[in-house]
């Protein structure tokens, strides 16, 4: 449907009615906050799409011609389903706002999301959200074919589709329980590393991921042999510490078992596995909503390095 170039602007029908129901162009203008002159200049926009006055002066004021009363009376319908046009709208971003679905890594999820999410709702009370905590490559699949509004991932490469922001850094540590013989070294070397039984997070895991790209940059035709492939980092943990073999988990993930002696960190020489944990939206769409707090939130939340 072509809307006719006759048909005035919603504002220039606004102003009409105002002046019609104000009695005077002055006092339209300053119920509108703008001045005379522009009330007189889109009153004359509208006549000249009209064809004739719409207004007359009296002495008592400004008051509609026949044709003026024409236009005025469709003026309010227009007005009106206009005025139930915005509120339908307001509806619909309210609902778009009320609810944010996250997809994010599990390190994220269990050591900074809670966090994030909380201060996400103490400015946004009524927001709900929904979460799905998968691997990286999962997570990057949601949000990238529109399962969800925004996801966090561990890197370290992302498809041109996805745009990102650093929200945090993070180390990944060889850890081992305190028994193994790796335990008892300064350090070991990198090819002792990759000649060694770990145990690994699944395919497409974050730091599974970033492991695999570290070791292969020192020895190109290295290949993962993992003992046993576990989808949960608190297993693997677990694993590790009953002795079953050392693991490369998230600093984030061992800090607890760090501090109580429980799992101890293997030194490695030459190799430092350094990487940025991020968040990611399709490329060219704009966050809006709880998504863009949400995102803002964890930014701002990120330590120095």
């Amino acid at each position: 449907m072509r809307i006719s170039h006759r048909v005035p602007d919603l504002s220039a029908l606004d102003l009409l009615l105002s002046v019609i129901e104000l009695g005077s162009q002055g006092r339209a203008a300053q119920a509108h906050g703008i001045s005379q002159p522009s009330v007189s200049s889109r009153i004359r926009y509208l006549e000249q799409l009209v064809g004739a006055p719409v207004l007359r002066r009296t002495s008592l004021g400004s008051v509609p011609t026949a044709a003026g009363e024409m236009v005025a009376a469709l003026a309010r319908e227009v007005l009106d389903a206009a005025q139930r046009l915005d509120a339908e709208i307001t509806r619909i971003q309210d609902d778009r706002d009320g609810h944010v679905q996250v997809s994010a890594s599990q390190t994220i999820v269990e050591y900074l999301l809670p966090g994030w999410l909380n201060e996400l709702r103490t400015r946004s009370p009524r927001t709900a959200f929904t979460l799905d905590a998968c691997n990286s490559r999962d997570a990057a699949t949601a949000v990238a074919t529109g399962g969800a509004d925004l996801a966090f991932v561990e890197g370290p490469t992302l498809p041109p589709e996805l745009e990102s922001a650093t929200v945090a850094h993070d180390e990944l540590l060889v850890v081992a329980p305190l028994q193994h013989p790796w335990a008892q070294r300064t350090a070991i070397t990198i090819e002792e590393l990759g000649a060694g039984t770990l145990l690994h997070r699944e395919a497409g895991s974050g730091a599974r991921t970033a492991f695999e790209k570290a070791m292969q940059q020192h020895l190109p035709d290295w290949r993962p042999d993992p003992l046993i492939e576990l989808s949960s980092t608190p297993a693997i943990k677990n694993a590790v510490a009953s002795g079953l073999a050392p693991a490369v988990l998230s600093s984030l993930a061992v800090k607890r078992e760090l501090m109580n002696g429980s799992l101890t960190v293997v030194d490695v020489s030459g190799l430092r596995m350094r990487r940025s944990l991020l968040a990611v939206w399709p490329t060219g769409q704009r966050l809006t909503g709880p998504a863009r707090q949400l995102c803002a939130i964890a930014v701002k939340s990120r330590p120095a390095r």
